[in-house]
């Protein structure tokens, strides 16, 4: 009998151990540095490649998302049906890209040379051309929802770092961060009335590294009628 109930001490703390919940990483490590820290480790199995281009309707340019394929993610079990690859970057809606983009190429119609949306490692989920705007006010606006840094210090960007604002021109000029470093993007809407961008964001103010409800929101708009694209702070409550 003494025997058998060593057995289940022995046994029981490592059952409990076994089903104990792993702790959630903080979205954001602060340090001393105003900026997050760099992707620097580069993942040689990954390929890059775009997709076929899309050109929104109306306008006089070609987008062609980059992303990258996991040259480790192919089966080479010829017996195995699992060993075909997707090259598929993104999908389409209506005037919307979604995906986990690395880049965004342009090319005016016309024209040969292709141009790049920018240098720097991001993390592009979607991409939304504003129709209803182009209409009114003949300006072809892009609205990105993505990562540009890496907020919670894994050496990678993706969907735990904090997601960012960021709107350019239909031929990828004008790429422009619109939401403040730190903050999460929460949701965005186009007001055709009033031809404003509202977005809603959330500040870590007691720097514990998660978003939660004692953190404060933000709320802004952007007016896409003038040529200078500013964000205004309000307070709705």
């Amino acid at each position: 009998m003494k025997c058998f109930l060593k057995i289940v001490f022995l046994i029981v703390p490592v059952f409990f151990f076994s089903c104990k919940k792993e702790v959630e990483k903080p979205k954001v490590i602060y340090e001393n540095s105003s900026k997050g820290a760099a992707v620097k480790k580069i993942d040689t199995t990954r390929i890059a490649l775009a997709d076929l281009p899309i050109q929104m309707e109306g306008t006089n340019y070609l987008l062609f998302p980059v992303g990258e394929l996991m040259a480790s993610a192919r089966n080479y079990d010829s017996s195995s049906k699992s060993n075909q690859l997707s090259y598929k970057i993104s999908n389409y809606s209506e005037y919307q890209i979604t995906g986990f983009i690395r880049n965004l190429k342009f090319q005016q119609v016309g024209k040969d040379s292709i141009t790049s949306l920018t240098d720097k490692d991001m993390l592009i989920q979607s991409i939304t051309y504003l129709k209803t705007i182009a209409d009114k006010t003949k300006q072809q606006i892009l609205v990105y929802v993505l990562e540009d840094m890496d907020t919670n210090k894994d050496v990678k960007l993706d969907d735990n770092d904090i997601k960012s604002l960021y709107l350019s021109d239909i031929s990828g000029d004008r790429f422009t961060k619109i939401s403040l470093d730190y903050q999460e993007l929460i949701d965005w809407k186009v007001l055709e009335s009033t031809n404003r961008l509202y977005y809603r964001t959330i500040e870590d103010t007691n720097k514990n590294g998660e978003f939660d409800k004692n953190d404060q929101l933000h709320y802004y708009f952007i007016d896409l009628s003038g040529k200078e694209r500013k964000s205004i702070e309000y307070n709705p409550v």
